[in-house]
């Protein structure tokens, strides 16, 4: 007996939005350090189950 055709998108199609998802939130999570640094206000950050703020001279920006 035939089976229908799967709607869903073929994973190869999954997989190239998932990647271009997250390259577009890496990117902006970049740009919002960057401009933090830029303009002196510092970041708050989850760490070790607490809340940390990092002053902008110890803002890391990954390159682009």
């Amino acid at each position: 007996m035939n089976q229908p055709p799967d709607p869903s998108p073929a994973s190869t199609d999954g997989d190239a939005l998932l990647a271009r998802i997250q390259d577009a939130l890496a990117r902006s999570v970049r740009a919002a350090l960057l401009r933090h640094k830029q303009i002196g206000n510092p970041v708050a950050i989850w760490r070790d189950g607490k809340v940390v703020w990092i002053e902008p001279a110890d803002i890391p920006i990954d390159p682009p």
